[in-house]
């Protein structure tokens, strides 16, 4: 299963038709969808508006990929639980934000291995072919030896906009 995730502010339509383009040609793959403030219709995702904590966390356990937006929380959740992650960050020239602070943050993620950044629906196609045609998904698998204190430096980053001194 795949879950998306698009957060909750903002709507996300380039994403999410990309992610119901793909899935009407793999229709074999559940896809769920968590569609924020979009009044779109989406044929072949199974879609929400919102999920409760409890929901969000569950779906989010079960999928064997996530696609997102490039939002904190989305990207801390998958660190924390190993999961492959495909982001798409919002674009201000696009009128999907007010600035391009999830291309900056997309673009620092994008060096972690569990985390693929895409900027167009084309790259979200192949990418979720890519990683459905992994032999197995990273799953519970952590992407760091210690991702806890992974998650604490980019936490760190976050808030400081320091980076953490590099231990061997």
């Amino acid at each position: 299963m795949i879950f998306a995730t698009v957060g909750t502010q903002l709507p996300f339509d380039r994403l999410l038709l990309a992610l119901d383009t793909w899935a009407a040609l793999h229709l074999e793959v559940p896809v769920i969808a968590q569609t924020g403030q979009s009044s779109k219709t989406y044929t072949h995702l199974q879609t929400c508006a919102h999920l409760d904590q409890r929901a969000f966390a569950d779906t989010f356990a079960a999928a064997r990929v996530v696609v997102a937006h490039a939002g904190m929380g989305t990207i801390l959740t998958a660190l924390d639980l190993g999961k492959p992650l495909i982001l798409m960050p919002r674009r201000a020239d696009l009128g999907e934000h007010r600035n391009d602070h999830q291309q900056d943050t997309a673009a620092e993620m994008a060096q972690l291995s569990n985390v693929t950044v895409v900027q167009s629906s084309a790259a979200l196609c192949v990418a979720l072919d890519r990683a459905l045609a992994a032999p197995r998904a990273v799953g519970d698998v952590p992407v760091a030896a210690e991702p806890k204190a992974l998650i604490e430096a980019v936490r760190s980053f976050i808030w400081t906009g320091l980076t953490p001194e590099v231990r061997p």
